[in-house]
């Protein structure tokens, strides 16, 4: 079965281009001309996965506004912001937003079509996942994670995140204490990046559970280390 993306870019001649390429490469693509379109999409339909450009008809932060949205929907879908702005504050603030992957258009069509299938194999995992391992923590020791349904559950209160950051979570909470290099962790999350990316889901990671809990400071930094999972 073809898997759908739902590929959003405003200029015309680019959307066509990708678009094109990725039907010859076997997907469904749905393509959307900007931001209302999109968002309107994924209320109808959500997709396998969904490739976003930043800057929309003008509109400087219109892709940040899309991925938001869809966070808002669902936290499993992947996304891939496939953007000409690749700065280390454009990336940051991607993937602080939810992303799972943040991609130069300077980048080959191979390339995004390795980083494309790599997260839907994860997204179908989880999907398709039967037994599964199970909690990996009991529910009093404050972090309750679920790998069969990719859940977080802190205190008891329910934890949306995407899964690139529920795959980094699991990694640290099941090495408790002990330092995880950035390779270990982009090991663990299926993903090849700069370690300033890991440092922004990391830190992004922190965000989401401090606004449930602003005393939240399980996650440790340490300095050209890693980072560690400290129990409270």
């Amino acid at each position: 079965m073809k898997r759908t993306i739902a590929y959003v870019e405003d200029e015309d001649q680019t959307r066509e281009s990708y678009a094109g390429q990725l039907r010859r490469e076997g997907f469904e693509v749905v393509a959307y001309a900007n931001k209302d379109e999109a968002i309107a999409g994924f209320r109808r339909a959500l997709p396998d996965l969904a490739l976003l450009d930043v800057a929309h008809e003008g509109d400087r932060d219109a892709g940040y506004q899309v991925c938001t949205e869809l966070r808002r929907i669902s936290s499993e879908v992947p996304i891939i912001f496939l953007t000409n702005r690749h700065g280390e504050i454009d990336r940051i603030s991607g993937l602080r937003l939810g992303a799972d992957d943040y991609i130069s258009k300077d980048a080959s069509l191979e390339y995004i079509v390795i980083r494309i299938e790599t997260l839907i194999r994860r997204l179908e995992t989880v999907r398709h996942a039967g037994a599964g391992e199970g909690p990996a923590s009991p529910a009093d020791d404050g972090l309750l994670l679920d790998d069969t349904y990719s859940t977080v559950f802190w205190k008891g209160e329910r934890v949306d995140l995407p899964l690139t950051h529920f795959w980094i979570l699991r990694e640290l909470y099941r090495h408790p204490g002990e330092v995880r290099s950035h390779r270990e962790l982009m090991k663990a999350a299926s993903i090849v990046v700069e370690s300033n990316t890991i440092a922004a889901h990391v830190k992004a990671i922190r965000g989401t559970f401090s606004r449930l809990d602003p005393d939240f400071q399980c996650i440790r930094t340490e300095r050209g280390r890693g980072y560690r999972w400290v129990p409270r």
